[in-house]
């Protein structure tokens, strides 16, 4: 059985999307797993758009294969519920594969399920992350992690990509293809794809490292090392990277592929220009380098974003 946790004021696509997923899955798949939404208390919990689901007690599970929890508004009342942290640890001593959605990683952090993993949440919430859990790998770019048995993901949509993932690991990649293009999701992005779609979502909050972003992007054909950058913004190396973490949600080679894969993605799709001079050009230098960036941000290659983009 699939369980998804929930509680007063979470958001309803958490569960939703996954929810479908599974569900158009067992259409092809019968012997997948049943669906179950799991409450503190058994009955209607109402989600933060006034939507209400009608939901089991925890104490009414009984053969869980996979519990996902929900993030949403009411999630920091959900991660101090001592009843719910012990339903959560339960079911990882019983062997569960866990997962969070969104900000449900904050309920696996507090139970203590995610030290020393790997795991994402919604960009947004990365610095408050990092701070309350340091013993936790943040992965603050990435649609969803799996690390062992524990499973996370970005923000909401991205809980519908996590379940894709478990739908081709439970039933194979055939069934999840086909349960996306029933959903008509245009493909499921990988799990390392960047969560930002967009060069504005790098710049911190108070603009620290914003004058720094701009002028790289302005430089991208050059050899752009930590040094180099902790040198222009005044900081040593170690606490140029540490600070740029904190504040811009990824490390700075990171932040520096991502703005080359951008703009050699508008050049991609809106010219004939060959790929290989494109890759020189913004400083991934060889194409095959670029090609591997594009799958990581964007999870296609160059070749099938200049098809599709001529195809539109």
């Amino acid at each position: 059985m699939i369980g998804f946790l929930i509680f007063p004021d979470f958001q309803l696509l958490d569960v939703a999307g996954p929810v479908a997923v599974f569900e158009v899955a067992r259409r092809r798949v019968p012997a997948l797993p049943a669906i179950r939404v799991l409450a503190g208390r058994a009955g209607p919990v109402r989600s933060s758009s006034g939507a209400e689901m009608l939901a089991a007690s925890l104490s009414s599970v009984d053969g869980l294969s996979t519990l996902i929890v929900a993030g949403g508004e009411g999630v920091a009342a959900a991660a101090r519920c001592p009843a719910t942290l012990a339903f959560v640890r339960t079911m990882a001593g019983r062997g569960a594969r866990l997962a969070s959605v969104c900000n449900g990683a904050y309920v696996l952090a507090e139970a203590g399920l995610l030290e020393g993993r790997r795991a994402t949440t919604h960009w947004s919430l990365t610095t408050d992350f990092i701070a309350r859990f340091p013993k936790v790998r943040m992965m603050p770019d990435q649609i969803f992690t799996r690390d062992g048995p524990v499973w996370t993901s970005a923000g909401i949509s991205a809980g519908i990509d996590l379940a894709l993932a478990m739908v081709a690991e439970d039933a194979g990649e055939d069934v999840a293809r086909t349960t996306a293009r029933q959903l008509v999701l245009y493909h499921r992005r990988s799990g390392g794809q960047s969560q930002f779609s967009s060069l504005l979502e790098l710049k911190s909050p108070n603009g620290r490292f914003a004058a720094l972003l701009s002028w790289v992007r302005e430089h991208l054909h050059l050899h752009l090392t930590v040094e180099e950058l902790s040198a222009r913004a005044g900081m040593s190396s170690r606490h140029f990277t540490r600070a740029f973490v904190s504040e811009v949600g990824t490390t700075p080679s990171k932040a520096v592929e991502r703005l080359r894969s951008e703009v050699a993605r508008e050049r991609v799709q809106s010219s004939n220009e060959p790929i290989e001079r494109i890759a020189q050009a913004v400083g991934f230098r060889d194409p095959e380098r670029m090609r591997r960036a594009f799958i990581r941000v964007f999870g296609q290659p160059p070749q099938a974003l200049r098809r599709t983009a001529r195809g539109g």
